[in-house]
């Protein structure tokens, strides 16, 4: 029998249209892990407050970045799962969900316990966990299987936000471009959350979001599941592997939506920041997204480089995501082998 690979990841919509976008953001929005408030007070936000506004904007973001295969997102992903399945070879079999838009967990679910398997690997795409990114995807996904007669042995990947192996293909990747570019500062962006989405998962040692960041500082037991926490952890990670000065690196938090505060410091607010300060030549990295997407691609490359420009900056240089590099490919083959070895069963 097979070892099954499930990888998941957020979606797209289907076109960069308004009504397709409607569509997904009504899915996505939805969630009580995205939108964490009553019911009542979701609804509300999402029908009278998001939805007649927010789709046609995103469709035009979506057009600018929207490739013959679909959105960079879903295209990035099946090259990956591609590469990965040919990387791992006969005794697996991979398998791409989306938790919004297609192809669906569920549908991927069905897709893959079509024949008995030796053992379901579950791996999120975050190399940061959030509830409302692995939480919401692990919880799809059990929904799915938990009507399945026959559940075959389960097998989570945790968060790989500090694994050598995903720290080593980051550093590749980008080492050739920093090199290239010359940049004066680093700037690591990562997607935001809502503060109350931190406190929820950490909030037992006084210290978090306090102004000293005094709890980010360090990761540990205390704050295992804090999304926050595990970014600055990555920072420090990369920069101590690029031989960056750490002077002249900054992390900072992107995407946010809505009035309600959300984990800073903001990205755009940084970008201004560090273009009135002096930089001229500022690289991004995006480490919270393995495939390039909206995120990436129109909200830092374009919409980014022209808020840091006309900030004063010069130059904006997005270090592209691992996306389905031959270097990644290898690294997560390596990281599910390793993790099946250690498994008990």
């Amino acid at each position: 029998m097979k070892t099954g690979i499930l990888l998941l990841n957020l979606g797209s919509p289907e076109a960069p249209t308004t009504p397709a976008v409607r569509t997904y953001l009504r899915e996505f929005l939805s969630d009580p892990r995205v939108i964490d408030i009553p019911a009542v007070g979701r609804w509300l936000l999402l029908n009278a407050v998001i939805l007649p506004f927010r789709p046609r904007k995103s469709a035009e973001a979506y057009s600018k970045v929207w490739t013959p295969e679909g959105s960079p997102l879903l295209a990035h992903s099946r090259a990956f799962t591609a590469k990965l399945a040919a990387e791992l070879g006969d005794e697996y079999r991979v398998v791409l969900g989306m938790r919004y838009g297609n192809p669906s967990i569920h549908s991927a679910v069905e897709d893959i316990l079509r024949e008995p398997l030796k053992e379901l690997v579950v791996v999120p795409l975050y190399p940061q966990y959030a509830s409302s990114s692995t939480g919401t995807a692990l919880e799809a996904t059990l929904r799915a299987i938990a009507g399945k007669w026959n559940i075959p042995a389960l097998r989570t990947v945790p968060a790989f936000f500090d694994h050598p192996e995903y720290l080593a293909a980051m550093a590749e990747n980008a080492a050739p471009r920093l090199a290239a570019f010359r940049p004066d500062h680093v700037l690591f962006s990562y997607h935001g959350l809502p503060e109350r989405h931190i406190r929820k998962s950490e909030d037992t040692s006084g210290h978090c979001l306090s102004a000293d960041n005094a709890c980010c500082a360090t990761y540990g037991a205390h704050n295992a599941f804090c999304y926050r926490a595990q970014s600055y952890a990555t920072t420090r990670m990369l920069t101590e592997r690029l031989g960056l000065d750490p002077a002249r690196v900054s992390t900072a938090f992107q995407s946010r939506l809505g009035r309600t505060p959300w984990i800073k410091p903001y990205s755009d607010e940084v970008l201004v920041t560090l273009a009135r300060s002096g930089v001229r030549r500022l690289a991004v990295f995006s480490p919270s997204f393995v495939a390039d997407c909206l995120e990436t691609l129109e909200e830092m490359t374009i919409r980014g480089t022209e808020t840091f420009v006309a900030a004063g900056g010069e130059a904006l240089e997005l270090i592209p995501a691992l996306n389905s590099n031959d270097t990644w490919v290898r690294s997560m083959a390596s990281i599910l082998r390793v993790s099946g070895q250690s498994h008990p069963g």
